[in-house]
């Protein structure tokens, strides 16, 4: 099994930067780290959860969603079994709890359907 817990979320003026971690544990951690593509998901109060952006098993491709391209950059650590998304100019509209998934196989795309692993979510908030 595999047990993923972000946390760096919180409360910050528009315009400014979070980073998230997603930091993956368990059994099975290792091998999905290694092997699979990861995602970042978000989820806003009465909205369904859309997808944030991906990044395949080794990192040489990324994906992002037109709404966070440019501003927002994935990446993983495989020492430390975590992944990161890094949060630049951000936006109200941005404003959402944050998860993240791992994959079932080496890429990872936009549909909740390509994961099978989640976290617990953690909330950011951008005030205007």
């Amino acid at each position: 099994q595999v047990q993923l817990v972000e946390s760096g979320g919180g409360l910050v003026q528009a315009g400014g930067s979070l980073r998230l971690s997603c930091a993956a544990s368990g059994a099975a951690s290792g091998r999905i780290l290694s092997n699979n593509g990861m995602g970042w998901f978000r989820q806003a109060p009465g909205k369904e959860r859309e997808f944030v952006g991906s990044i395949n098993w080794n990192g040489s491709s990324k994906t992002y969603a037109d709404s966070v391209k440019g501003r927002f950059t994935i990446s993983r650590e495989y020492a430390k079994s975590t992944i990161y998304l890094q949060m630049n100019s951000l936006k109200s509209e941005d404003t959402a709890v944050y998860y993240c998934a791992g994959g079932r196989r080496a890429y990872a795309g936009g549909d909740v359907k390509d994961y099978n692993y989640w976290g617990q979510g953690t909330q950011v908030t951008v005030s205007s």
